[in-house]
C-alpha cells in the first residue's frame, strides 16, 4: 500500500500500512486495480469512438468508479471486486484497440490472489521517476474531482459527451511515456475540464431545484424521530422528502447538504426542518447524538462506530461493510423505505450543544443571489465599505491545525467579505462577522462544487471594475483535503488565478519539481500563521 492521495498522507509523505482515514491496505490495492482498469477501457473506448463504435455506458461508468476511489467514500472490499468485475466485463465488450494495445486492456484476474498480486506492480510506486509520477496522480486526483461532480450532474439527467471524453483521453495518457511539458499541458487541461464540469453541475442543480437565495437555517432539532442526510447528492435528498412525507419523520441536512435549504424546491418540505451538526470531522459525535438513521449520500465517511453503525445507510459509490446499502432499482430510483421504517422507531435528536436555539447559519449565496444585489456590492466596495474579499473555500479536516481558519476569519477587518463554499465554512460560519450595509460578511455559495459561484462573481467584478481577474481587491486562503478540491485548484489556475494560499499543508503528491512549476507559474504558497498571512492578503489592514 502506498497512497497520498489527501492531505491527511501520514508524515506528511503517504500511508503505507492503513491510511488515515481507515482505509486499510487490501482496499487500497483494489482501488489502484480498478483505477488501472479504467486506463485500459479508456484505451479500448477511445479507439472504438474512433470508429463510431464507442460505448458511453464506459464513461459514465469510469466516472462513478473514479468517485467511489475518491477519499472518504467506499472502504467495503465486496463493492470493489464488484467493480473490478464489471470493469472487466466492460473493457473486454470493447474490440481491441490494436496489436500493442497495453496490459490494462488485457490483464484479467484468475483469483482473489491475482487481484493483490497486480495491486502490487500497479500502485502509485509503480512509476519511478519523481515528477512523472507527481504529475500522473495530480491527473488521476483531479479526474476523480472530475468523475463526482459528473456523476452527480449525469444523476439528474445532465450529460456532456465532451467531459467523458476527456476524463478518457486523460487516463489513457497515463500510460504513456510523455514529456514533462506535456504532462503539465493535460493536467491544467484538466483544469479546463474542470470549470465546464462545475459549470454543468450548477445548470443541473439550478434548473433541477431553483435558483438558491440566501437563507438562514435553523440549527435547533425538532422533537420527532427524523433521518440524517450528509454527503452532495441532492437527487438524494429530494427523493427521501418525497418518501418521508406524512410519515411524522422529520429529514435534516448535515456537513455540505446545508446548502439544499437554498433551494427554492426544497423549502416546500415542511418537513425538512433544519441542519444538524456541522463538517465531517465531527460525526462520530454528531451522528452518535442524533439517535436516528443516517443516510450517506458520498464523501466524507468516517468509519464508523459499532455503537451507531447500524444506523449509517449508503447510496450510489458509498460503501461501508457492515453498513446497509441502498441498491438502485432497474429505473435509477431508490427506495428508502427501510431507512424511514427504521427511524420511526427511534428517539429524537439530541440537542448537541446544550442550547436551545443555536445560531442559524446563512447559505444560498451563490452567484444568482449575489450577483442579484451586484450593484450594492459594487457600490459598497467603490464607497470603501468593502476593501477587500476573502476566498475561503474549500474543505475542513480533522487537524487541530484547522483551527487555523477560524482565528483568520475573526482577524480579518470588519471591511472585508467572505466568499466560501465547501465544508471549510464550519470553521467560522457560526460566528457573529456581522454584515456590510446588508450584505453578509460570509456569503457561502454551498457545496464545494459551488466554487463556481465565486469565480462568476469574480469575473462579474472584474468586467465591473474593467480590470483583470488577478487585480480585483480578492485574495485566495483555500483549505485543501480530498480530490474534489484538487480539481478546484486546476480549474483556478485554468482561469488564470495566481497566489493562491494553500493548507494547512502542501499535498504530499506534488514533488519540489512540479511545486517550483506551480510557484514560479502561479504564484502558490503554503499557508504560515494568521499575523503572516493576513498582512500577505490583506496589505490595507
Amino acid at each position: 500500500m502506498y497512497c497520498y492521495q489527501c492531505e491527511e498522507a501520514a508524515r506528511g509523505c503517504g500511508c503505507t500500512t492503513v491510511g488515515v482515514c481507515g482505509k486499510d491496505a487490501e482496499t487500497a490495492g483494489l482501488q489502484d486495480v480498478l483505477i488501472y482498469l479504467t486506463r485500459g477501457i479508456a484505451v479500448r473506448n477511445l479507439v472504438a469512438m474512433e470508429h463510431g463504435v464507442g460505448n458511453k455506458e464506459a464513461g459514465t461508468f469510469i466516472a462513478e468508479a473514479l468517485f467511489a476511489t475518491l477519499t472518504n467514500v467506499n472502504f467495503d472490499r465486496v463493492r470493489f471486486r464488484d467493480y473490478i468485475a464489471r470493469a472487466i466485463a466492460i473493457r473486454d465488450a470493447l474490440p481491441p484497440a490494436g496489436e500493442d494495445e497495453p496490459d490494462a486492456c488485457t490483464w484479467t484476474p484468475a483469483n482473489d490472489a491475482g487481484i493483490a498480486a497486480k495491486a502490487d506492480e500497479v500502485g502509485v510506486l509503480a512509476t519511478a521517476d519523481e515528477d512523472v509520477r507527481s504529475l500522473r496522480e495530480l491527473l488521476v486526483y483531479a479526474l476523480k474531482g472530475v468523475g463526482a461532480y459528473y456523476y452527480h450532474a449525469a444523476a439528474l439527467g445532465y450529460e456532456d459527451d465532451e467531459v467523458t471524453a476527456f476524463i478518457q483521453r486523460a487516463l489513457a495518457s497515463t500510460l504513456r511515456d510523455l514529456t514533462v511539458d506535456e504532462m503539465v499541458g493535460i493536467v491544467l487541461e484538466c483544469g479546463g475540464v474542470g470549470v465546464q464540469v462545475l459549470a454543468l453541475l450548477d445548470t443541473a442543480n439550478t434548473a433541477t431545484f431553483g435558483t438558491p437565495a440566501i437563507t438562514a437555517v435553523r440549527t435547533a432539532p425538532g422533537t420527532r424521530p427524523g433521518i440524517l442526510v450528509t454527503g452532495h447528492d441532492l437527487k438524494d435528498l429530494k427523493d427521501l422528502l418525497d418518501q418521508t412525507e406524512g410519515t411524522g419523520v422529520d429529514v435534516y441536512t448535515h456537513g455540505e447538504m446545508l446548502p439544499a435549504h437554498a433551494y427554492p424546491m426544497f423549502t416546500e418540505y415542511e418537513h425538512l426542518i433544519g441542519n444538524y451538526g456541522g463538517s465531517w470531522p465531527f460525526q462520530k459525535e454528531e451522528f452518535e447524538a442524533f439517535n436516528g438513521p443516517v443516510l450517506v449520500t458520498t464523501n466524507c465517511l468516517i468509519p464508523p462506530k459499532a455503537s451507531y453503525r447500524d444506523r449509517i445507510y449508503t447510496t450510489g459509490p458509498v460503501g461501508f461493510a457492515g453498513c446497509t446499502h441502498i441498491p438502485d432499482a432497474a429505473d435509477g430510483t431508490r427506495d428508502f423505505s427501510a431507512v424511514i421504517e427504521h427511524a420511526r422507531h427511534c428517539r429524537p435528536p439530541k440537542n448537541l450543544h446544550g442550547r436551545v436555539r443555536p445560531r442559524d447559519l446563512i447559505t444560498g449565496c451563490a452567484h444568482g443571489a449575489v450577483l442579484s444585489i451586484a450593484d450594492t456590492v459594487v457600490d459598497a466596495v467603490k464607497a470603501g465599505a468593502i476593501r477587500r474579499f476573502i476566498v475561503m473555500a474549500g474543505c475542513d479536516g480533522r487537524q487541530s491545525e484547522r483551527s487555523y481558519y477560524t482565528e483568520f476569519a475573526k482577524a480579518l477587518p470588519r471591511d472585508t467579505v467572505i466568499l466560501t463554499a465547501g465544508c471549510a465554512k464550519f470553521r467560522y460560519n457560526s460566528l457573529d462577522l456581522g454584515d456590510i450595509g446588508g450584505i453578509p460578511r460570509v456569503l457561502d455559495a454551498g457545496q464545494c462544487n459551488d466554487c463556481y459561484s465565486l469565480v462568476v462573481i469574480a469575473q462579474a467584478l472584474a468586467k465591473a471594475f474593467d480590470v483583470g481577474i488577478n487585480d480585483l481587491p480578492i485574495s485566495y486562503n483555500i483549505a485543501w483535503y480530498e480530490q474534489k478540491a484538487v480539481l478546484v485548484l486546476l480549474a483556478l489556475l485554468n482561469l488564470g488565478v495566481k497566489n493562491i494560499t494553500l493548507g494547512p499543508r502542501l499535498p504530499a503528491f506534488v514533488s519540489p519539481g512540479v511545486l517550483k512549476v506551480l510557484v514560479e507559474n502561479f504564484g502558490i504558497r503554503a499557508n504560515t500563521t494568521v499575523a503572516e498571512d493576513l498582512a500577505l492578503m490583506v496589505p490595507e489592514h
